[in-house]
């Protein structure tokens, strides 16, 4: 199939970057990144430079390949990262948009690639436990009831890609710290810090230029793992009671 990619070209962060059209031909079983492969293998093969994506695993698990596909984060398909989506889900002759992630939070290094060390930080602020675990325990050592469980384990599949904040019309991440803070809020390891982490990491998510929640839920629609909106429901009631309890502490 003959496509042409509109692809944005950034020389560095203080480079004001453009869309340049390059005809590509490739077989619809290719992925999309395979895609960008062949492509950069050609522009190195004449002398021109290859454009900059991340990517990691393409297996859909690191989070690292984040573009901006036709004005949608990774792409058409929903519930799949950009290296699961294959060439077949685009037309012969079709002219493809490819741009990096659009946020105030993520500035473009260069070309597809952007800084998205703000996750680091919020991550760094709250995104732990003190509680000592040594070796595996025995599984019914610490009963955790299975509703909680369940919402632990959804939240935990979030691979901190962006596609949310990429996604939001405000540039929010609230999706994002919303799932770290619901995976360790529903477990019993993760209650002494309960209180400071949400406080902690949303300080740190504002700090860093995120946005606030415009409940729009773009968030979600885009997110490759379905993480439903309402983490951040609990994100909220978590935040309120943190709030009763360092007032408490205050008097």
């Amino acid at each position: 199939m003959k496509l042409t990619l509109r692809i944005w070209r950034q020389r560095n962060a203080r480079d004001r970057g453009g869309l340049v059209d390059y005809p590509v031909e490739i077989s619809p079983d290719a992925s999309f990144l395979e895609m960008l492969d062949v492509l950069n293998e050609r522009l190195t093969a004449e002398g021109d430079e290859p454009v900059a994506f991340d990517h990691d695993c393409r297996e859909g698990i690191c989070g690292m390949c984040s573009l901006v596909i036709d004005g949608t984060p990774h792409g058409p398909e929903k519930a799949t990262t950009t290296c699961q989506l294959h060439m077949r889900k685009f037309s012969d002759g079709e002219t493809i948009t490819v741009e990096p992630w659009r946020a105030k939070a993520f500035p473009v290094v260069k070309d597809l690639v952007v800084d998205r060390s703000a996750f680091d930080k919020i991550i760094q602020a709250g995104g732990y436990i003190t509680a000592p675990t040594g070796t595996a325990p025995e599984a019914h050592s610490i009963p955790v009831p299975k509703p909680d469980a369940d919402l632990a384990f959804q939240a935990a599949e979030c691979i901190g890609c962006g596609a949310c904040v990429a996604a939001c019309p405000n540039g929010s991440a609230m999706l994002f710290t919303a799932a770290k803070v619901t995976h360790l809020g529903l477990l019993p390891q993760g209650q002494p810090e309960r209180s400071s982490r949400v406080m902690d990491m949303l300080r740190t998510h504002d700090d860093e230029g995120f946005g606030g929640c415009t409940n729009t839920g773009e968030c979600t629609m885009a997110c490759p793992k379905e993480i439903p909106q309402d983490v951040i429901g609990r994100l909220n009631k978590d935040l309120l009671r943190a709030a009763r309890k360092s007032s408490a502490e205050s008097r």
